[in-house]
């Protein structure tokens, strides 16, 4: 299911044994533009503090109840390593993230979820399973020296709230600026940066797919993609809040000539 990260925002995050807080931004990376961290701000039960959850510790979103379910207890958050959420996460700090919560590290291997293919319910497997644990344990130890060698690294990861408002520009001039992300809630890959062309042509909203952005400068808020303002003001229109479906998709993809992802897996 494709959801808008702006829905997403404000939900509140149930551990196994109560309440942590609620949903207050993510970070993604921008390599693989999937999201890394639900950036929790726990309220009055760890005050001042916010806390990084990891998607691969999570369960499912209850829409009605406007829930996501954590597969953590509330003792492992409030006794995980503390990041300053206002500055960069290192590479070293994310190696003790994921050694403490016994994860996979999503940087080692070529998915987006490194040996992994999806992220939902992997933490609940990864705990019950003492072969698991072990095979991780061995895998990790034949890379961590290479790890060591670039903890000190800037990880990539950025805040969606960050670059909401970024402009677009497409290869003949300016587009509009980022409204929103839409991500695939069971692997929390961001599929498409929702525009709004309002500066340019107004009343019309449009997605476009991380893989047609040719470059991003953080330094001048931007993000440039490999299309045409023509063929933008003749793309299939988005309506936010509704949802998005297969046939969309489809005909998006038709008219920038590029085919479906999942049309190719078809053939």
């Amino acid at each position: 299911m494709l959801v808008e990260v702006k829905n997403l925002h404000g939900l509140t995050i149930h551990a196994l044994d109560g309440e942590v807080g609620r949903v207050d931004e993510f970070l993604f990376d921008d390599e693989y533009w999937t999201v890394r961290y639900l950036i929790v701000d726990t309220g009055n039960w760890l005050v001042g503090r916010k806390v990084l959850i990891s998607p691969l510790a999570l369960g499912g979103v209850n829409w009605d109840q406007q829930t996501l379910q954590v597969n953590l207890t509330r003792e492992q958050i409030e006794k995980s390593p503390g990041v300053e959420t206002d500055q960069p996460v290192s590479r070293q700090w994310e190696i003790g993230y994921y050694d403490y919560y016994a994860l996979p590290y999503y940087w080692d291997g070529v998915s987006g979820w490194g040996a992994y293919l999806y992220s939902g319910g992997l933490l609940a497997q990864t705990v019950g399973s003492a072969e698991t644990l072990q095979h991780k344990a061995d895998h990790q130890a034949r890379h961590h020296a290479e790890d060591r060698a670039h903890e000190h690294a800037d990880a990539h990861l950025r805040s969606t709230k960050e670059v909401i408002g970024y402009g677009i520009c497409a290869t003949d001039g300016h587009l509009g600026h980022v409204s929103d992300f839409i991500l695939n809630e069971e692997t929390w890959r961001i599929c498409y940066l929702a525009v709004d062309t309002q500066n340019w042509w107004p009343g019309k909203s449009i997605l476009l797919p991380p893989e047609w952005i040719t470059r991003v400068s953080w330094s001048d808020r931007s993000v440039c993609v490999n299309v045409t303002r023509d063929q933008v003001r003749g793309a299939p229109e988005w309506e936010a809040e509704k949802p998005i479906s297969h046939a969309f998709e489809v005909q998006l993809y038709a008219y920038y000539d590029h085919q479906h992802p999942e049309e190719t897996k078809k053939d």
